[in-house]
């Protein structure tokens, strides 16, 4: 049998100042396009910083034993240009859900191609959960 992974797209926005918006949820015209996509695919945005940020806080909360990429994950947010980095990137959820199935990211991930081509991405990558393409947690 097969086995059944799930994915995730992520995308880079290609500036600051749209990144700080679509964090926000700010409603600007030159980001209509994206809300529209999600929207219509039950989607919303997550960027990776404030992602990597909730985990620290979590870690904090609940004992850092228990997050084993914790060291990681707070260097990446303290270092200035890792920093730069991660908050332009997002995570697209869908129902809510981290993962989902590899037909709905292809469907997303064409419906979020043009916006590539227009500019407002610099790139569009799909993840999966098969632990052989991923790097795996410290023992």
């Amino acid at each position: 049998m097969t086995p059944h992974w799930e994915y995730q797209l992520r995308f880079d926005v290609s500036d600051s100042a749209a990144a700080e918006a679509i964090r926000l949820r700010r409603q600007e015209p030159k980001l209509g396009p994206l809300f529209d996509i999600l929207v219509s695919h039950r989607a919303a945005p997550k960027c990776l910083f404030d992602a990597f940020g909730e985990y620290v806080a979590a870690g904090e909360k609940y004992g850092i034993e228990r997050y084993p990429l914790y060291e990681w994950t707070k260097a990446t947010i303290e270092t200035p240009a890792t920093r730069k980095k991660y908050l332009k990137s997002f995570a697209v959820y869908v129902d809510d859900r981290e993962v989902y199935a590899k037909a709905t990211a292809d469907a997303l991930e064409t419906a979020l191609q043009p916006l590539v081509s227009c500019g407002l991405f610099a790139r569009i990558i799909k993840h999966d959960t098969n632990p052989a393409n991923n790097p795996q947690p410290p023992e």
